[in-house]
C-alpha cells in the first residue's frame, strides 16, 4: 500500500517504518490515517514479529501534532468516525499501537515532542541516542494539556510525580534522563543506536513461534478506560479557549513547525506565552 508520509521495508520478520513528513515530521491527520491503514492489516500478518519506527529526519522523530491539523478536517472526521468508543482521534493512534500483536520499537535519534512523545510512550520499547535525542510534552506552553494519551502513558511509565513534572514544565528531557525516569528503555550512544536496535529486533523476530504472542498476552498493556475520557475532557476544555488559540497562532507566526523554530521550541513557546498572556 503506497503512503505519502511513511516508508516501509521488511526483513526477516522485522518491519521498519520511517516517518517522512518534511520539514519537521509533524503528526498530521494524513500520517495518523496512514498509521491506521498500516497497523490494522498487520494484526492479521503473523510473518511480521517486530515493528521498528524511525525518522527520515535525523533532527525530528515526530515534532508534535500539526498545529494546522484543522485544515484536514475531512480526514479528521473520517478518523473520528472510525475511532473506538471512548477515545479521541489522537488517543486512537496510541491505543492502536499499544494493542498491536507485534512488538513495537521506537528508534529515537532526534526530538519527539507533544504527540510525537506520546507515540514514543505508546510503543512497547524505545531506545534513544544519548547525545541527540530528546522528549518533551510541550502542550502546557500552548495553553492546553496532552490529549493523545500522555497523561496516562506517562503515569504508567514514570509515576505521577514525574508525569506532572513532564506535563507542567514543558521541558525537553535528554535521553539519559528519560531512561532514568523510565520514559524509554535506555539511552545508547548515537553511533551505536542503529546496530543496537537492529540486534534487539533481530533477536525478538528470531524467537520460536508463539513466544512473542505469549509474552504480550502475559504482559498486556494497561487498560486506561475512563481515564482516557477524563484526559480528553481536560484537553477539550482548554483547546478552544482564546488563550490557547492565540498561543498556537502566535507560535506558528514565530516560527513553529520550521526547522529553526523547532530546534528549541520550548524557548520559542515560552517567549510567545509571555507576550500573549501579558498582553491580555
Amino acid at each position: 500500500m503506497p503512503f505519502s508520509t511513511l516508508h516501509t521495508s521488511t526483513d526477516d520478520g522485522v518491519l521498519t517504518v520511517v516517518f517522512d513528513n518534511p520539514p519537521v515530521n509533524v503528526l498530521g491527520a494524513t500520517t495518523m490515517r496512514e498509521l491506521r491503514d498500516l497497523l490494522l492489516p498487520l494484526r492479521e500478518d503473523p510473518s511480521v514479529k517486530v515493528i521498528v519506527f524511525e525518522s527520515a529526519n535525523p533532527e525530528f522523530f515526530l515534532a508534535h501534532v500539526d498545529m494546522n491539523i484543522l485544515d484536514q478536517r475531512d480526514v479528521l472526521e473520517e478518523l473520528a468516525a472510525a475511532a473506538p468508543e471512548g477515545v479521541n482521534v489522537f488517543q486512537a493512534v496510541g491505543e492502536l499501537l499499544r494493542h498491536q500483536p507485534q512488538v513495537s520499537i521506537v528508534k529515537l535519534a532526534g526530538k519527539a515532542r507533544g504527540g510525537g512523545a506520546e507515540f514514543v510512550a505508546a510503543a512497547d520499547m524505545a531506545f534513544a541516542a544519548t547525545e541527540t535525542a530528546g522528549l518533551g510534552q510541550v502542550e502546557a506552553l500552548m495553553g492546553i494539556t496532552p490529549g493523545g494519551g500522555a497523561t496516562q502513558y506517562l503515569r504508567d511509565r514514570v509515576g505521577r510525580n514525574r508525569a506532572l513534572e513532564i506535563v507542567l514544565t514543558g521541558q525537553l528531557f535528554d535521553a539519559p534522563t528519560a531512561a532514568a525516569y523510565g520514559w524509554i528503555n535506555r539511552a545508547v550512544p548515537a553511533a551505536q543506536l542503529d546496530e543496537y536496535v537492529a540486534e534487539v529486533a533481530r533477536t525478538i523476530a528470531a524467537l520460536a513461534p508463539g513466544v512473542v504472542a505469549a509474552a504480550k498476552r502475559a504482559l498486556p498493556p494497561t487498560d486506561f478506560g475512563s481515564a482516557l475520557v477524563v484526559e480528553d475532557e481536560a484537553w477539550a476544555s482548554l483547546v478552544g479557549l482564546p488563550a490557547a488559540q492565540q498561543l498556537m497562532a502566535a507560535a506558528l507566526e514565530a516560527g513553529a513547525q520550521t526547522p529553526e523554530g523547532e530546534r528549541d521550541i520550548e524557548s520559542l513557546l515560552r517567549k510567545v506565552s509571555a507576550s500573549v498572556l501579558n498582553g491580555q
